[in-house]
């Protein structure tokens, strides 16, 4: 079956908080609803279960996002770090649709609203990604998903240093935290190419440990940057955002 004819079946559910179910055309499914639908499943913790579930409350969402694998939090992390993702949506409707003449689902692991337009990712470790079964699943989703002109992720480990670096700012992620004159006081430092260690005494009548986390919440958010590539240390660098 070609792609069109696969495309031409596909479908998708919601549910919402109430549990109610609504059913959609792919192509034809509001975004808005998309977007103010729960999780299609939720986890459950057993005895001896392989992956490691939970919930992280997201700065984006200003709520709790549920994780079904760590490498599911990674990819969340990353999302919620991510200045141009607005809205992130864990397990968010069941796709079908009719591939070489059988019926098929699936249920992807987030649909993110980016500044570029809706992305729907999949997680999947690297090691798992040639077995035939998932490589099939993979592939029909993403024939729906881009024939809407969306944007499909299969996302894989990322660098190992770098993930450390995001997990780390993510400690600093939440605004309400932070006394609002002490950002600004040091988002006028002059940060733009000054090391980590200039930077954490670059308000000289505020506390280091306070500038420290005010420095951290400022890279978060986006407003600084720098090399994440390395574990994070008092020579990185600092930029302003563009």
């Amino acid at each position: 079956m070609s792609d069109m004819d696969v495309v031409a079946t596909a479908a998708v559910q919601t549910r919402d908080s109430s549990d109610k179910l609504a059913d959609y055309p792919f192509g034809d499914a509001p975004l808005g609803s998309l977007l103010e639908a729960g999780p299609w499943r939720t986890f459950r913790w057993h005895l001896g279960q392989k992956h490691y579930s939970g919930t992280y409350w997201s700065v984006t969402e200003r709520a709790h996002v549920i994780y079904e694998s760590r490498l599911e939090l990674a990819r969340l992390l990353y999302a919620d770090f991510d200045s141009g993702v607005s809205r992130i949506l864990a397990q968010p409707f069941l796709m079908t649709a009719v591939v070489d003449g059988v019926g098929r689902r699936h249920i992807p692991d987030f649909l993110l609203l980016t500044a570029a337009g809706p992305v729907v990712v999949d997680v999947k470790p690297a090691r798992r990604l040639s077995r035939p079964d998932v490589a099939f699943t993979f592939g029909w989703s993403r024939a729906v998903v881009e024939s809407r002109g969306w944007r499909y992720e299969v996302w894989s480990e990322p660098d190992a240093v770098e993930l450390e670096n995001v997990r780390f700012l993510a400690g600093y992620r939440r605004d309400w935290l932070f006394d609002p004159q002490i950002i600004d006081a040091v988002d006028r430092a002059e940060l733009d190419g000054a090391t980590l260690a200039e930077a954490f005494v670059a308000v000289p009548d505020v506390d280091e440990p306070v500038v420290r986390a005010a420095v951290f919440h400022l890279l978060w958010s986006g407003r600084l940057t720098t090399d994440l590539g390395r574990r994070l240390g008092p020579s990185h660098v600092l930029r302003r955002a563009a």
